[in-house]
């Protein structure tokens, strides 16, 4: 555990010391691109595009949950619950459609830049945070849902003090896999002008500089590592928090 710690903590502190000092790394990189290639990207802040990366990610997800559990609050009451499939199959178009398809359909609406990107990240991120949603809301144990109700709770106090807190910890996993998928995702948007990682990663590409597309991976991948684990760990003491983890293990 302690060693696991450490080694994100040297992986965040090496990330952020690239971001600010890529140069200081140009001799590693060095090894990975020909005698006249830059080893360092150049034409734009690492930080800078590691930031707008992480604030469209942010956006889309933050959008996502947002209605992906509005949605699954809603049909998990007596009045919402027809309204089920139609939620579901709403939630499952940005899974059907690829995100390059959803760039192609929105750029001539939206123009070329961050929006077209925003709205596939968005969609692509609804459906696992629906479905945990769901599963978090309907799995709850029963005999804390009836005692609630011999309280005299009303609906309102039952959804608020109850039930999502305690079905927290499985919308946070849904959140947790959709923000995942959209940093990966989120590369794409530069073939539209979006300003991300992918900038770095396509420039490395069209020049076959493998220094460039190894920068642009390496960031994302380590960003996806690290948020990944911080939001497991917010999982973990949510469960604790709310008295789960001993339910959970079992």
């Amino acid at each position: 555990m302690k060693v696991g710690l450490v080694l994100r903590l040297a992986a965040l502190a090496g990330l952020i010391v690239f971001l600010m000092r890529p140069q200081a790394f140009a001799g590693f990189f060095a090894v990975f691109a020909s005698p006249r290639q830059l080893p360092i990207y150049d034409q734009g802040s690492l930080l800078a595009l590691t930031l707008n990366h992480l604030a469209l990610v942010g956006a889309a997800t933050l959008s996502a949950t947002i209605l992906a559990v509005g949605l699954g609050v809603f049909v998990t009451r007596p009045i919402g619950a027809e309204f089920l499939p139609v939620s579901r199959a709403l939630a499952q178009v940005g899974q059907t459609f690829p995100p390059v398809a959803v760039l192609a359909i929105a750029v001539p609406v939206l123009g070329f830049g961050t929006a077209p990107t925003f709205v596939a990240l968005f969609l692509y991120g609804l459906l696992p945070i629906f479905e945990n949603t769901l599963a978090g809301l309907i799995n709850l144990p029963p005999r804390v849902t009836d005692a609630a109700r011999g309280m005299g709770m009303t609906g309102w106090q039952r959804l608020v003090g109850i039930e999502l807190p305690l079905a927290l910890p499985v919308i946070l996993a849904g959140v947790r896999l959709s923000t995942v998928i959209s940093l990966g995702t989120a590369t794409i948007g530069s073939t539209v002008a979006a300003r991300t990682l992918g900038e770095v990663i396509i420039a490395g590409l069209l020049s076959s500089n493998t220094a460039f597309v190894l920068q642009g991976g390496l960031v994302v991948g380590i960003l996806a590592v690290l948020i990944y684990d911080g939001l497991s760990a917010l999982e973990v003491w949510l469960l604790v928090r709310t008295g789960q983890a001993g339910r959970s293990a079992r």
